[in-house]
């Protein structure tokens, strides 16, 4: 009996060994970060941040798997409404979406990382909500959608969702770089009667709390995002909007140039990180 068991204990630790082989060989490679869990590093020597964090990573434990659920992420009602939209017929055109772009997981697949771009006929950038409504206006001869509307909301979601997990990858330069320095310029400077800018919350106090949450970097790859305090889905301006009144500074009109600006410049900040349309914030 004892020999056995001599005999079996060798065979058992070569067993785990080769079991142990197995699961190292098996194990897919290391995915790279995406400022979630891991931060990523900036595009540039001379970026703002030593390192780039979502949004997501400051959110509870609560609200990232909410987000990270379809079932429970609130949002995901307006996707349906803008997959629902994507092929409906609208304006005197009688076309839909669907007629000239096929299948927006293809045709859509980077617009969510990409923009906004610059725009030859217009020379000025576009964001996503202007590209919609232009198609809106020259292709279906349709009415456009009002920036903040539901329709609005349900189609920029689809389209943006289906750039989700591509890296936002923006162009800054060529025609696009006076708009990125404009962009640039009103994030630094201070308004309102509390003589703050962007810069002053999300470059200097980053990563440090404001009353029970933290403050984060204002990244905007999550956007149209959910926020509990609006009880829907929101566009970035309208989030560049509450923090001008919260500084207690005029905000400019959703959809603005300023704004549009404004957000390139944010995308290059967050340049790298995950699209992650629809998220969730409280």
């Amino acid at each position: 009996m004892s020999e056995k068991i001599q005999f079996m204990r060798p065979m058992g630790w070569l067993v785990a060994l080769c079991l142990l082989a197995v699961a190292v060989i098996a194990a897919p490679a290391r995915a790279e970060p995406d400022g979630r869990t891991e931060a990523i590093k900036p595009p540039s020597k001379d970026h703002p941040y030593p390192e780039l964090w979502s949004g997501w990573h400051y959110a509870a434990p609560e609200t990232q798997a909410m987000q990270d659920d379809d079932f429970e992420n609130p949002a995901m009602v307006w996707y349906d409404m803008g997959e629902e939209l994507w092929s409906k017929a609208d304006g005197k055109a009688k076309k839909s979406c669907k007629d000239c772009h096929g299948d927006a997981a293809k045709s859509m697949k980077s617009v969510g990382a990409t923009y906004p771009v610059y725009f030859e006929p217009e020379k000025k950038l576009i964001n996503v909500e202007n590209r919609i409504n232009l198609c809106r206006t020259k292709f279906m001869e349709a009415k456009p959608w009002p920036y903040e509307s539901q329709d609005m909301l349900a189609m920029t979601i689809y389209v943006k969702n289906q750039s989700r997990g591509l890296p936002v990858n923006v162009k800054i330069d060529g025609p696009a770089k006076e708009f990125f320095e404009r962009g640039k310029a009103f994030y630094e400077q201070r308004r309102g009667q509390m003589g703050f800018g962007c810069a002053n919350c999300h470059t200097k106090y980053w990563g440090q709390k404001i009353r029970m949450d933290t403050m984060s970097q204002g990244q905007s790859n999550g956007f149209p995002t959910y926020r509990s305090e609006w009880q829907k889905p929101g566009s970035l301006h309208r989030r560049f909007a509450a923090c001008n009144i919260m500084v207690r500074a005029q905000p400019f009109p959703l959809g603005s140039d300023d704004y549009v600006n404004l957000e390139l410049y944010l995308a290059w900040r967050g340049q790298g990180l995950q699209v992650e349309t629809p998220s969730v914030r409280f």
